[in-house]
Parts: structure tokens; sequence; C-alpha cells
């Protein structure tokens, strides 16, 4: 970890400039700094209020340096950078705290881009997005310490300069010796409405399900680019709304209506809807735990699978056999020749434009 000099950062965010803001968090600020050799980076800043606000946010952060310290390297956890000495002190006495200092994501967050951006994720895409924070949280949660993150959501999902997401915003995290720990009485429940697990209501509650619950949340956004908590709708929880679609098998009336699902994702977008519809059972032992979830979605991912029969393409008919390397062999096997019923209902065949095209993760 690097020890960074406080006014060096103070000066790479032009003394922390409006300008320079990336977003706020629920304990701080994040700031784009430009250290030299142009390097990019976020800092982030506790959030100053009251006396008791300020003590709670540094807390916090705190807390979020000591958890990215403990932690290994990891594809899917944002690159914790370093931090300020702890005895370098060159802001008021108001603000005596540490800064944090990690890589900086040029693509905003999951959020932005299901309910802001106007152009739809594609639906490989979102399939992408959905195992890599699977695998994210399996760090946390297989890592010695194990960490629990305790505020999953979309917002605090970050994309790098080669759109891969990873996990961010460890300020609620709690350090476990491992599961079978006693969890810390002192460690009250925390989180975002619409995504905390409502099992989660005392210390003793705490566990890894409470991730996998809010894990559940952030799938059912991703297939529907529906908000967790929208009062608009009715329900106003996306779990209320979402869960007896898919009970009842109308499962398409909570994709994602924008953008048209291929029938060859159709298998997929259905496992990721059943899979979600688990993560928020209100019983915690019927929820799946992150490392079978993403077993049976990388089962054999090395595999190459053919794709033999008839390929309707541009209306003409196509004898081919296919290679085509999976990217999550429970999600996507078929024979193509078979015809598969869609979700919609109807018998269609998958065309070679969407088979070639479909992005694979490896």
């Amino acid at each position: 970890m690097v020890e960074f000099d406080y006014k060096e950062l103070v000066k790479a965010t032009g003394s922390f400039s409006p300008s320079r803001l990336l977003g706020k968090g629920s304990h701080g600020s994040v700031y784009k700094g430009t250290l030299e050799e142009n390097k990019l980076v976020a800092i982030k800043k506790s959030s100053v209020g009251s006396d008791h606000v300020s003590i709670d946010n540094s807390k916090k952060l705190e807390n979020e340096i000591c958890v990215l310290s403990s932690l290994g390297e990891s594809p899917y956890v944002i690159n914790f950078l370093g931090t300020t000495r702890d005895d370098d002190h060159y802001s008021t006495c108001k603000e005596k705290n540490r800064l944090l200092v990690m890589e900086y994501m040029p693509y905003g967050s999951l959020h932005d881009l299901l309910h802001v951006d106007a152009t739809p994720p594609s639906w490989p895409k979102r399939v992408e997005i959905a195992i890599q924070i699977a695998r994210a949280i399996q760090f946390l949660h297989e890592g010695k310490p194990l960490v629990i993150h305790r505020d999953i959501k979309s917002a605090n999902v970050l994309f790098d300069l080669n759109w891969k997401a990873k996990l961010a915003d460890f300020g609620l995290a709690v350090l476990r010796v491992d599961s079978s720990s006693s969890p810390d009485q002192e460690t009250q429940p925390a989180g975002t409405i619409g995504y905390l697990d409502p099992c989660y209501t005392t210390p003793s509650k705490l566990s890894t399900k409470n991730d996998v619950f809010s894990y559940g949340v952030v799938l059912l956004e991703i297939v529907s680019c529906q908000k967790a908590i929208d009062v608009s709708r009715l329900p106003a929880s996306i779990v209320d709304w979402a869960v007896p679609l898919i009970e009842k098998q109308r499962l398409m009336e909570v994709c994602d209506s924008r953008i048209a699902l291929p029938t060859f994702m159709e298998g997929t977008i259905k496992h990721l809807l059943y899979v979600a519809s688990r993560c928020v059972s209100c019983k915690e032992e019927n929820r799946p735990s992150i490392s079978e979830i993403v077993t049976q979605s990388h089962t054999q991912t090395q595999e190459a699978y053919w794709i033999s029969g008839n390929v309707r393409a541009n209306k003409e008919e196509i004898s081919s056999s296919i290679p085509c390397t999976t990217m999550y062999s429970y999600f996507f096997s078929f024979e193509v020749s078979e015809c598969p019923m869609s979700m919609a209902g109807r018998q269609t065949k998958a065309t070679y434009k969407e088979i070639v095209t479909a992005k694979h993760v490896t």
C-alpha cells in the first residue's frame, strides 16, 4: 500500500474542485485526481457535516481502508492504491481524516448504465456483468479474512477502461475470521433500502446470505432495467414486483422491453431470473451461496461446444457446425436443430448472426 502526501492529493484534485467530483456516496465524495505523469486516480474524502456525522463518516472511511488493505488482488474488486499518512494533516481540524486512493473507473456505475444512459446494454453484456459481480462477491466470501460487503447495489458496481464490472465502496463492509465466527454485537444492521436483506434485523443476523439477497436484487435490475425502489411502480419494491411474475412463468414481463431478447439468450435469462428469485427468498436457508451460483454459471467454461443443425439466417437455411466456446455451459448450450420453445411460447430457430456475434467470457 502506497502512502501519499496529503498536499499532493489536494493538488491532484484541484483542491477538491466541484469540477473534479465524480460522485457522492453514503459517507464520502469521490474526486478525479491527476498524479505525476498524468496518472488518473479516484480519491475519496469523507463527507463533512455535524461533529457526529463527520466522526461517523471518518470511521466508515477508515473501515474501508482497513478492509481494502486486507484484500488480495482480484480483477472484480476495485483496485486500492493507497492512502495518506496517519500523521499527515494539512487540512482543517474538522477534516483530520485520511484520503483513500483507488483506480479511476471512467465508465461510471451499473446504476447509470441501467437507469440513466439512453442506450440499454446488450443481453450478453448483462450476463457478463452479472457473472463478474458474482465473482467479486465470491472473492470476498471465500477469502481470509471473509468479507461481508453489506451494501451491494448497482451504484457500487463500477466499470473500468475495458468495461469490466468491479465492486466498490467498502465503507459498510465487515471483516470476519471465517464463516463460523460470531458476529460483532456492536455492528448494527446497515445497507441501502431496496437492497437490504429483510432478515438482517439484528447484529446476530449478519451473514453472507445478506449479500446474496442484495445480489438477487441487482440481478433483477440487470434483467428488467427497473430500479430497486420505484414509487411510481406498484409494488414499489422490485422484489415484490418481479418475483410473483417469475413464479407465474411470466418471464417476458420482467425483461427489459427496450431491446429484443435473442432466442439463443432466452435460456440464459430464464436461469438468471430463477437464480434471482432464489437469492431474494424470504427464507435465508433457501438462498444459494455465491459459490453455488458461480459454480452453476461456469461449469466446464473452457470446454468447446458444437452447435450443429439447420441455422436460419437471412431467410436462408444453412447447414453447418459452428464452434462455440461457451461462457457458462450451465446457461448456454443447446442444439439449434431442436428449435427450443421460447420464453414467449413460440418455436423458433436461432439465427447464424445471433450465434456468431454472441460475446463470450472466459
